[in-house]
């Protein structure tokens, strides 16, 4: 067995089977473990996927929302222990790979329309 194979079928085990299709432009909720104190609870964290990266276990998702009038982007491992769940909110309509320029813009110019050609 090779070092590819070897770093590969270690991966696998920690590999997330149950994750929906992600696209950009989806509006997703991640549900996010936060530890506070001894007690540990999900926090949702929902926003629109602008860009994806990586792949296998690698893979990564930006998602960006609007708190209080101030864009806030973050960067999820999707395949991460602390990503408790990914659910899919909208499909969104996107004609590119990377959705940077919705940085730009403010308020309903920030919409994608909604494709429905895809399942939730």
């Amino acid at each position: 067995m090779n070092a590819e194979q070897a770093i590969r079928s270690l991966e696998a085990d920690y590999i997330k089977t149950d994750l929906p299709e992600i696209y950009v432009g989806d509006t997703i909720r991640v549900g996010v473990s936060i530890q506070e104190g001894g007690k540990e609870r999900i926090q949702p964290y929902e926003g629109t996927v602008i860009a994806k990266r990586g792949g296998g276990i690698n893979a990564a998702i930006t998602v960006r929302r609007v708190f209080q009038g101030v864009g806030v982007e973050r960067v999820f491992l999707v395949h991460a222990p602390l990503i408790a769940s990914i659910k899919v909110l909208r499909r969104g309509k996107a004609r590119r790979a990377k959705l940077y320029y919705l940085r730009d813009r403010v308020g309903k110019a920030t919409r994608l329309k909604q494709r429905f050609d895809r399942s939730l």
